[in-house]
């Protein structure tokens, strides 16, 4: 009786809880026939300045709008645990915390639209796995970070219009169809993007938001298809479904082969060429999503990178596939590279006797196949319960670690050979992938333990007082020498620790050409050579003129009379002649020689005094020009 009267109690508090709500909100239960229904509750109070936090918690819609709100702090909601729709909307909020959103495992809308946020917190996002809907519409968004990306994979309504977005991470559009390779059948939900009213930037960034643009067809849906770059200057004002952008190449991957058989045992390089703008970078990936490690990689240029990958001693477990992939913020690109191994080792496991055995019985090992076709073979030994071993020996390809006999001596030949020269040890010296200041050295030990150091020593052929040197160890393989000079021989030697002198292995090798420095000698060539072309002519018609001014004839020399008639004038005086009867009464004036004296006489005035007026028989005579 007792028990049935407190459970009656509970359940009236339940009911008075589940239906109280906030004074300065509404609540609404939409009820169904059958009893069961829904509660939605809005707060548009413009006194309120705090999320209310006596929401009832059977509420499934809770709008919080137009109120002086400015903050949403730390779990909020996290009882409304049947919340599916979450609207604060046109408040005044700048802050939002990374745990606001706690415990929302149902929300299937966030609505923040209207408000003053300048920074999201995007892995709030994690605590809200049925999320579909985000609405960050008219904030004061400036940027969205790489790390928001994976947060943004489920959700299929995204506006940020309206905000400050200038960019865009180049991985985002990679999430969506048709760039994340999708199936087609798996593509049939749209995406919707709201993007407009924003201040893009138009470069590579965004080169696949652009590109969606210009699709007819696409599961990414724009709310508006007349987005507009706003920089740089040459695009400003430009619509992306009309934008060509420079310098933004997708990268394209090159590979020297696609298959490759290798016996058991070698060593196998994988080269990968890549090309795109800006200059991609390059990684190699097993067929099992691991990265791969001993890589060396090098760009010569702008736009270009190469990559090889080595593989020291392979083994069955190396056989498959390879791929080597290229990215930059315009796409990516792969290619695959298959590995097969051709061999097999069979190996011999010592007995462990546990008890007495009759002398001559014989204990058969397991043998282990590596590979199907036998292409090498190693010495197997089978032991028995004497002293003596009975070797089986088969053709040698590959060394085998010395083994112990059951009284814990070595053999004789494993005596012999631990006494082995190391640089004797040392094989297969060899120089890949010369560059203007770079190549790879690699080598392969016999008979040394992977962590044995080792000590590369090299100089230009011939400068011994010049040696670098590089630590390294026997089971590395390689090692990448860098810091060299163009065009130069080198001599480089890889000496182990207790080698003899002047036994080490070497081996020479020539950088390449620096390309750039030649293609400027030429240019400066073809330059100087068209420049002598022009001068040449000029030269020898000018010595051709100083030729013939030293070797013309000499004129003969000029009469003194003939220069004096040709440069003077000669004057003579004129004078008066008195008046006489006689037979010409018109001549009046007559003409005498003049001296040297009077020739001086110069007369300078005017061509209207330059005339003589006669006075008298008596009057001096005027000498005029």
């Amino acid at each position: 009786m007792h028990y049935t009267l407190y459970v009656h109690v509970l359940v009236c508090c339940v009911g008075m809880a589940r239906a109280f709500c906030p004074s300065q909100c509404t609540c609404v239960f939409h009820g169904r026939t059958d009893g069961a229904g829904t509660r939605s509750v809005l707060c548009n109070d413009p006194d309120m300045s705090d999320i209310p936090v006596n929401v009832p918690v059977d509420t499934i819609k809770l709008r919080v709008e137009k109120t002086a709100v400015r903050k949403i702090p730390t779990e909020a909601f996290y009882y409304l645990v049947e919340l599916r729709y979450l609207w604060v909307t046109y408040n005044s909020i700048t802050s939002v915390d990374t745990g606001s959103f706690y415990n929302l495992k149902v929300l299937h809308e966030l609505r923040l639209d209207g408000n003053m946020i300048s920074l999201f917190p995007w892995e709030s996002l994690k605590e809200m796995p049925s999320l579909r809907t985000l609405d960050l519409h008219n904030n004061r968004l400036t940027t969205v970070p790489p790390e928001a990306v994976p947060y943004l994979i489920n959700i299929t309504y995204l506006d940020l219009s309206s905000n400050k977005l200038a960019t865009l991470p180049s991985d985002l559009m990679n999430i969506w169809p048709p760039f994340n390779k999708a199936p087609a059948a798996n593509s049939s939900q749209k995406i919707v993007l709201g993007l407009q009213d924003n201040p893009w930037f138009c470069d590579c960034k965004i080169s696949k938001l652009i590109e969606i643009s210009k699709m007819p067809d696409t599961p990414v849906v724009l709310m508006d298809l007349f987005l507009t770059c706003t920089a740089p200057e040459n695009l400003a004002g430009v619509l992306f479904q009309r934008a060509e952008l420079e310098n933004c190449v997708k990268p394209a991957v090159m590979t020297s082969a696609t298959k490759i058989t290798s016996p058991l045992g070698s060593n196998v390089l994988l080269r990968c060429d890549a090309t795109g703008f800006p200059t991609p970078s390059m990684s190699w990936v097993k067929e099992d999503g691991s990265s791969v490690d001993n890589t060396v990689q090098e760009s010569p240029g702008e736009g270009v990178r190469w990559s090889i990958m080595s593989l020291t001693g392979i083994l069955s477990k190396d056989a498959g596939n390879y791929s080597c992939k290229a990215k930059n913020v315009a796409g990516d690109a792969e290619a695959t590279i298959s590995i097969s191994v051709a061999g097999s080792i069979s190996t011999t496991l010592p007995p462990q006797p546990t008890g007495p055995t009759s002398l001559g019985s014989t204990f058969t090992p397991a043998t282990e196949d590596v590979s199907n076709s036998p292409s090498v073979s190693l010495t197997t030994l089978l032991m028995t319960t004497t002293d003596k071993p009975i070797p089986t020996t088969l053709p040698q390809k590959a060394p085998l670690k010395p083994a112990k006999r059951g009284n814990g001596k070595r053999l004789a030949a494993d005596e012999k050979s631990s006494k082995k020269d190391p640089s004797k040890a040392v094989k297969d010296l060899e120089i890949v992938e010369e560059t203007v200041d770079s190549a790879v050295l690699l080598w392969t030990v016999y008979g040394l333990s992977a962590d044995t150091p080792l000590t590369v020593v090299y100089s230009p052929y011939g400068e011994d007082d010049s040696k670098q040197t590089v630590e390294t160890t026997a089971g590395s393989g390689k090692e990448l020498l860098q810091g060299l000079s163009p065009g130069v021989r080198y001599s480089v030697c890889l000496v182990a620790k207790g080698s003899a002198s002047g036994k080490d292995p070497c081996v020479d090798f020539y950088t390449l050409d620096n390309v750039d420095d030649s293609s400027q000698s030429q240019l400066f060539m073809v330059i100087s050579g068209f420049v002598c072309l022009l001068i040449l002519p000029l030269i020898a018609l000018l010595i051709y003129k100083i030729l013939a001014l030293y070797c013309k004839t000499p004129n003969t020399p000029i009469d003194e009379e003939e220069m004096e008639k040709d440069s003077y004038v000669k004057f003579e005086t004129i004078s008066m002649k008195h008046r006489t009867l006689n037979s010409h009464p018109k001549e009046l004036w007559a003409r005498r020689p003049t001296h040297d004296s009077e020739r001086m006489l110069l007369c300078s005035r005017s061509s209207i005094d330059s005339q003589m007026t006669y006075k008298s028989d008596s009057s001096r005579s005027e000498y005029l020009c």
